[in-house]
């Protein structure tokens, strides 16, 4: 892997690879917590787990500052918590608990948490990009110093408003950044048999929109790239920016096992992502004593918002009409 070109001093680099790890580690334990779960059926809420696609969600948070949002997929909690939303919070509405996120009701396709800048993720395929493009005009109006963030699925570029909400952001230069999280798959018809040509980055550059499609799944690498067009707006550049992330998803479309045995995809296509594991390659960037430190504290924290939750109250039967729009 080439040396991280960001952080020139040792000390730099070693604090960034700890970061670094301890959002993917974390987001990983937490997704194989909730797979170990799930058959219980104590968690009442379907999964879409982000195990294998964790580096995109940490690459680009990492590069975000405070102050800047992110709108999200319903295949949500790597995002949530790379973001900095609250653990506990979020494992409660897997639970369907009133201390969830939103407060039992939502599950986990809608995770929210407007302190850490997560403002929506959605159960409805592309529906958050136009409310990303939307936030990210209010953005430039009120001539804000922060930016947006839009996440969307190589399935979300087949709905109308990905063609509509880039069109819009290009016109009005907007201080947006899209991501793309290509894993290949629409459920359970890959890319091929949807688009005629694969390069979805193709179809962002039509409206003047700059765009990079970064390969292999790499966490520092996306990082890097995500920071220069952070930094470049941040500067007084003009957005939007497009990056299409290659990534690979190892479980089903939704729940906690595997479906090679369906036969839409074969376990020697996922290999070489599993081999390129960004939980090892960036956990061998960080000394053994740190990380194994890193490890123990994410592991109790995980421990300690999986028993608030079994032991949480679900709404009242009160709350079954509040906050319905009317």
């Amino acid at each position: 892997m080439a040396e991280f070109s960001f952080f020139p001093s040792t000390e730099r680099k070693t604090a960034m690879y700890e970061r670094i790890y301890r959002s993917l580690y974390r987001i990983r334990r937490v997704e194989e917590r909730i797979a170990e779960v799930y058959p219980t059926d104590t968690i009442k809420s379907p999964v879409h787990l982000s195990i294998g696609q964790e580096a995109v969600s940490v690459g680009v948070c990492e590069a975000l500052r405070p102050q800047d949002v992110v709108f999200g997929t319903y295949r949500s909690h790597a995002l949530f918590l790379a973001k900095g939303g609250d653990l506990k919070a979020m494992i409660a509405e897997l639970y369907g608990k009133v201390t969830g996120v939103a407060r039992g009701k939502g599950g986990s396709m809608h995770m929210i948490d407007l302190k850490a800048g997560v403002m929506g993720t959605s159960a409805v395929v592309g529906t958050t990009v136009p409310n990303a493009v939307g936030y990210a005009y209010a953005v430039k109006y009120r001539r804000e110093n922060r930016l947006v963030v839009s996440f969307l699925g190589d399935g979300g570029v087949d709905e109308g408003v990905f063609a509509e909400s880039l069109n819009f952001a290009a016109l009005k230069k907007l201080p947006i950044i899209f991501i793309c999280e290509n894993n290949g798959y629409a459920i359970h018809t890959h890319q091929r048999l949807r688009h005629p040509a694969l390069n979805i980055c193709d179809r962002a550059a039509v409206y003047g929109i700059p765009t990079e499609r970064i390969e292999n799944n790499e966490t520092l690498r996306i990082h890097e790239r995500v920071k220069s067009a952070v930094d470049a707006i941040e500067n007084g550049g003009q957005g939007p920016y497009f990056f299409e992330c290659m990534t690979y998803r190892w479980k089903e479309h939704v729940g906690p096992n595997e479906d090679y045995q369906l036969g839409y995809r074969s376990r020697e296509e996922a290999e070489p992502w599993m081999r390129n594991d960004q939980v090892g390659v960036l956990g061998a960037l960080v000394e053994e004593s740190a990380r194994k430190s890193i490890e123990q504290a994410v592991d109790a924290e995980i421990a300690e918002a999986f028993a608030l939750a079994e032991s949480d109250p679900f709404p009242a039967a009160s709350e079954l009409m509040a906050d319905v729009y009317k």
